[in-house]
């Protein structure tokens, strides 16, 4: 009932959003008689606010139409190089005319992005894979909102989600593949990967792990806690609805996307406040480069995804209340998961000093995990002053992470001894796990 209500009231507030918009050019288009009145910067600049507060947020496009090599701009198209119901597998090719850089292409490594399937759409990446791309084949994956999944399609699991990443490895090159995942995929792309070595599959080069919940355990954030304190029936009933009529999925039980939404936002509503009322002053003071800032990053934050009941439900129970990955009691489809399995592959985990989403210690608790990968190509890195998005996107993912992790890539890409880049740091030697 609660979606249906939501819907309704989304349908209702899409009228006076719209108005809301008209009024606010009215107000500041110069051909226009009302622009020129005393209050018409305020009155428009409040308008446009109100048009935000109250527009549906629809997914963005990732808009890369091109990326620099050695130089050499060159052009990329995004394409569809594998689709399921749950997920498409995009690829970013890249062309050129130019010879040398064609050449460079050409031998660079390939890098798989496992986008988190959280709320927000695969987007929310985008700076991750522009910078990717200067030094990369660069694939990602790109989550369906659950709502657009007709129930034909059947039931997505935690499970389905490991059979994904496993089936995206495969076709992108097993042998020759690195693996990048972000925040909620941690968990089950090292599970793929564990699976994989325990079937004596060949396995990524690399996985690199940026600021997840592998060991929940650790230094728990308001986000750990909600899903440790609170039972499993009490999420089946407060938070899982039913798609309504009016979309492809309907009848489909969802965990919502306004409802993680709304809760994104109470984790920190002062700054969100405070962020909006700077974009009216923005638009008082003519200050557009600001303005535009702010309109491009809650275009971004603000459009979510449904996610299947089913896989929500199995993510809270298996890595937040069973921690059954630490622990070594899950089972995927009747095969354990065992991380100890994986001796080939190079490891990477990355973690936000102020990360408020995925504690201290969560990422790089996979260490302890996978023993038998050689001590010398395991590594860990901590982002000073970066937050939980700053780890993957902004001017520190630009400045600070991306090389390390370009760094760490280049050095094993073929060679299987390699040193650790300049800021990472290699782990120490340690005891097996008892």
């Amino acid at each position: 009932m609660l979606y249906q209500i939501y819907e309704t009231q989304r349908s209702l507030m899409a009228p006076f959003s719209e108005f809301a918009s008209a009024s606010a050019k009215l107000y500041d288009h110069p051909l226009s008689p009302f622009a020129h009145s005393p209050l018409a910067q305020r009155i428009s600049a409040g308008f446009d606010l109100l048009h935000r507060l109250a527009k549906e947020y629809e997914k963005p496009p990732f808009g890369i139409t091109s990326a620099t090599v050695d130089g050499i701009e060159v052009a990329v198209q995004e394409q569809v190089a594998l689709s399921k119901p749950f997920c498409r597998l995009l690829r970013f090719k890249r062309f050129t005319d130019n010879a040398s850089a064609l050449a460079t292409m050409k031998d660079q490594p390939t890098a798989l992005v496992v986008a988190p399937l959280s709320g927000h759409h695969s987007t929310l990446l985008r700076d991750t894979v522009k910078s990717l791309l200067h030094d990369h084949k660069v694939y990602i994956t790109d989550w369906t909102d659950a709502r657009m999944v007709p129930l034909s399609e059947g039931a997505f699991h935690l499970d389905d989600y490991v059979g994904y990443v496993q089936e995206f490895i495969r076709h992108v090159g097993s042998e020759k593949v690195h693996v990048i995942s972000v925040c909620q995929p941690t968990v089950p792309v090292l599970a793929a990967v564990s699976l994989m070595a325990s079937r004596g599959e060949a396995t990524p080069l690399t996985m690199t792990m940026m600021g997840g919940p592998i060991d929940a355990r650790k230094s728990p954030t308001v986000v750990n806690d909600l899903a440790i304190n609170r039972s499993h029936t009490w999420f089946e009933n407060s938070v899982i609805f039913r798609v309504p009529p009016n979309f492809p999925g309907a009848g489909r039980a969802v965990y919502p996307g306004f409802m993680q939404h709304t809760g994104f936002v109470a984790m920190n509503p002062d700054r969100h406040v405070s962020s909006h009322y700077d974009y009216f002053l923005d638009l008082i003071r003519g200050d557009d480069d600001s303005a535009e800032a702010h309109r491009q990053f809650y275009d971004e934050y603000n459009a979510v995804l449904d996610m299947p009941a089913e896989y929500y439900l199995d993510t809270i129970k298996t890595v937040f209340q069973d921690f059954a990955l630490v622990h070594g009691t899950w089972v995927v489809n009747g095969e354990p998961v065992r991380p100890l399995d994986i001796t080939r592959t190079a490891i990477l985990t990355i973690e936000g000093e102020l990360d408020d989403i995925s504690g201290a210690g969560q990422t790089k608790a996979a260490h302890d995990l996978c023993l038998g990968v050689p001590k010398a190509r395991q590594f860990h890195y901590d982002v000073e002053g970066a937050g939980h998005y700053g780890i993957f996107s902004g001017r520190r993912w630009r400045e600070k992470v991306y090389p390390e992790v370009r760094t760490f890539i280049k050095r094993h890409n073929k060679a299987q001894v390699a040193k650790a880049p300049s800021n990472v740091t290699a782990l120490p030697k340690r005891s097996r796990a008892r």
